[in-house]
């Protein structure tokens, strides 16, 4: 056995027979310091702290009941095993040292063999009760810290699926050179325009309903679809086609189809939800004119209702490869005079009431 790796024992007896005979069938095993007094162990404690102590009752001056006293008074000794050694067969005498926190007797003249056994065995239960009260600390530890642990680790996974979201969001972005920032500005549209109509008592027991961060993490997904459409087409500068025009229409279909495949591998259901309902309905008309199902009115979910006024609002003033951007003025007046045939009329008003903070997002988001 390695040297640092022996464990360490005091030896304390005022016979120096004692000493000698202890040292010489312990020495071979363990690291071994022999002391021939209660006060010349304590001392030595405040510079080494040894495995377990084997101490003997009777000393003069300070006996070993006395000693282990004074060892289990002082928080940096009281958990040192300690062994009495006796020459005594006084059953009084035992259980005294037992009750004052002795964990064995062992009884001189010493039998090596039997004295190697009895330290093993010991050393061993100290070890695993070390090793059980490391493990009660962990799992306090882990008891009294559990929630902040889930929470740490919640908000890592969502961390990791805003920035998955982002990030596709961003491709199907990259692919148009103009509409840069287009996914960051029609989500802090939605953010102001659900915090207005909440204000407003606008449509309350549905947007009871809705998860705010999972509505503003999905809606980055409602143009998910676009990148089914053909870059000549998407960034076509002149006025479409009947046959271009419904390509780009296809975008909410191939959108929807790609969020129903990912429900059916995955759990996050309420979030996939938002998100299909974003990218089916954005493009629908409270009229009945738009696509690609011709909803009207409140057929339209609201999460559509909502995102086309952000969606167009952004398109207008936002340059386009067909169309240079109007004046924040020219787009609100736009938006208004569709109240009630592109536009939720009572969506529409509660824009009117916050359009200068769309402007403000619109000045600070570019791409």
């Amino acid at each position: 056995m390695e040297s640092k790796k022996r464990k360490t024992i005091f030896l304390v007896d005022d016979n120096m027979t004692n000493l000698t005979i202890g040292k010489r069938a312990l020495s071979g095993v363990y690291n071994v310091f022999t002391l021939d007094s209660g006060a010349d162990m304590l001392e030595m404690l405040e510079n080494l702290h040894p495995d377990l102590i084997l101490l003997d009752v009777n000393m003069p001056e300070m006996d070993g009941h006395e000693a282990i006293k004074r060892l289990k008074s002082d928080a940096k000794t009281a958990n040192i095993p300690v062994i009495f050694l006796t020459a005594l067969n006084d059953e009084e005498m035992e259980l005294k040292g037992l009750s004052l926190g002795a964990i064995d007797y062992i009884a001189k003249p010493f039998s090596a063999p039997l004295l190697l056994k009895r330290l093993e065995v010991h050393l061993l239960v100290e070890e695993q009760k070390k090793e059980l009260v490391s493990q009660k600390r962990e799992l306090l530890f882990l008891n009294n810290n559990l929630e902040q642990i889930v929470d740490e680790k919640t908000e890592t996974v969502v961390e990791l699926k805003n920035a998955i979201l982002s990030t596709m969001a961003e491709l199907v972005e990259y692919r148009d050179e103009i509409t840069g920032g287009h996914i960051i500005r029609t989500q802090r549209y939605m953010k102001v325009l659900m915090d207005a109509m909440r204000s407003e008592g606008v449509y309350v027991d549905e947007v009871s309903t809705l998860d705010e961060e999972l509505v503003l993490q999905s809606c980055q997904l409602h143009d998910v679809g676009k990148i089914a459409v053909k870059d000549e087409i998407l960034n076509k500068p002149d006025k479409l086609t009947p046959e271009e025009f419904d390509s780009i229409k296809s975008h909410t279909i191939f959108g929807e189809k790609v969020i129903e495949r990912l429900k059916e591998k995955t759990m996050d259901s309420d979030f996939l939800e938002y998100a299909r309902i974003f990218a089916i309905s954005h493009h629908e008309k409270w009229d009945g004119s738009g696509y690609p199902r011709g909803l009207a009115g409140e057929e339209i979910p609201l999460l559509g209702r909502m995102m086309a006024i952000g969606d167009v609002y952004d398109a207008l003033v936002e340059p386009r490869p067909y169309k240079g951007a109007v004046a924040h003025e020219k787009a609100m007046e736009i938006i208004l005079e569709g109240k009630g045939g592109h536009f939720d009329p009572v969506l529409a008003d509660v824009f009117e009431k916050v359009g200068h903070v769309f402007e403000k997002i619109s000045v600070e988001v570019k791409g």
